[in-house]
C-alpha cells in the first residue's frame, strides 16, 4: 500500500535528465503490452527522448517525493500530444488525468492525439475527459496498427 509520503506527486516541466526515465516508462509500456510491436530497440527509444523529444516537445513530468519520474506527457507546439504514459506502479491513481489536465491548461485552444484501436483503455480514458473521435486509419503508422485521432476543444470552441 502506498504511504502518504509516496503519494505526493509534483507535475513540472522536464529537464534533460528526466528523458531517460520517460523513455524507460515508454519502453516498459511497450514490453508489457502484448499487441504492441517493438519497432525500435530500447536504446533507440532512450536516444530519441534525449536527442529529439526534449528539444522539440513540451514535456511535463510527474515526480514523486523522492524525485523519480512516475509519468510524463509530450506535446508539440501546436497542441498535438505525442505521448502520455504513466509508470505501471503509479497507474489508476489519477496521475494520467492530472498530466492531461495540465496539457489542456497549457494548450487552451485544444489538443489532439492518436491512440491505437487496440488500446481500449486509452480510448475510454480520453473519451471520459472530453475527447471526440475525429477519424480512424487502418494502420498508417510505423507500427502498422489501426489507430484513432482524438481531439479536445474547450467548451465554446467549435469541434
Amino acid at each position: 500500500m502506498k504511504t502518504e509520503a509516496t503519494m505526493v506527486i509534483e507535475i513540472k516541466s522536464a529537464v534533460e535528465e528526466d528523458m531517460i526515465a520517460c523513455g524507460n516508462i515508454l519502453n516498459d509500456w511497450i514490453d508489457e503490452t502484448p499487441w504492441m510491436p517493438r519497432v525500435h530497440p530500447h536504446d533507440d527509444v532512450l536516444r530519441h527522448y534525449v536527442d529529439f523529444v526534449y528539444s522539440n516537445r513540451c514535456v511535463l513530468v510527474a515526480k514523486d517525493s523522492d524525485g523519480f519520474v512516475q509519468g510524463f506527457s509530450a506535446t508539440s507546439s501546436d497542441g498535438f500530444v505525442t505521448g502520455l504514459y504513466v509508470a505501471k506502479s503509479a497507474r489508476k491513481d489519477g496521475l494520467g488525468s492530472r498530466l492531461l489536465a495540465n496539457v489542456k491548461q497549457d494548450f487552451s485552444d485544444g489538443v489532439s492525439l492518436w491512440t491505437f484501436v487496440a488500446n481500449t483503455d486509452a480510448q475510454k480514458f480520453y473519451s471520459m475527459r472530453g475527447f471526440h473521435e475525429v477519424r480512424r486509419t487502418d494502420g498508417d503508422n510505423e507500427e502498422n496498427l489501426p489507430d484513432i485521432l482524438f481531439s479536445w476543444k474547450p467548451s465554446g470552441v467549435p469541434q
